[in-house]
């Protein structure tokens, strides 16, 4: 007999995308899939909007997840490995669930040399956040460490969401940074 059976399947090992996370959302919006398509037709090639898409989904999802990756893939109209290839190239792209406020940190040399171990440290403790993937218990922080953020000229340098600050980050700066967060003057992650 050469059917295999359920019990045979899961001893298997998953591929990578299968042991990414499940997302809580599992379709684009109607709004979502129409700004994709709108933003499709500025591309000759339909597979050039795929990082424009991606973070559409990343936005509406929350993070990327393989279910964020097909629905682009079908909303493109490309096939899914092209759109899995790019998702996982990039580490713009999250692939694991993020806290309202998702804070990278540099400890590239240039930062490195100036303190961005410590400033690491200080947000971790800050945020109550001890490893990477962790979000905080109250979904307001997750904690990554990164290899730059293009401010080498004046790190430490840190990123919240989609804007950085650099400019020699101290715990001053940090406290503002996070309590601008805390208050509601800063927008959350996946809204």
């Amino acid at each position: 007999m050469n059917s295999s059976s359920s019990s045979t399947r899961s001893a298997l090992p998953l591929a990578p995308g299968e042991r990414l996370p499940v997302s809580k959302v599992l379709t684009l919006s109607p709004e979502a899939l129409k700004e994709i398509d709108q933003l499709a037709d500025k591309f000759p090639d339909r597979l050039a909007a795929t990082l424009p898409a991606l973070h559409i989904a990343q936005r509406e999802f929350g993070f990327v997840s393989l279910e964020a990756m097909k629905a682009v893939a079908k909303a493109l109209d490309i096939p899914e490995g092209h759109v899995y290839g790019v998702a996982s190239f990039y580490s713009m792209y999250q692939k694991h669930p993020v806290g309202s406020f998702h804070i990278q940190v540099c400890t590239n040399i240039s930062c490195a040399l100036n303190g961005a171990v410590a400033l690491l440290d200080l947000v971790k403790k800050k945020t109550g956040i001890s490893q990477r993937g962790e979000v905080s218990s109250d979904g307001l922080w997750s904690v990554e460490e990164v290899e730059c953020l293009a401010s080498c000229g004046s790190g430490p340098c840190l990123q919240v969401n989609h804007d950085i600050y650099d400019e020699f980050v101290n715990e001053a700066e940090l406290d503002r940074v996070l309590e601008a967060c805390r208050s509601g003057q800063y927008r959350e992650w996946a809204k």
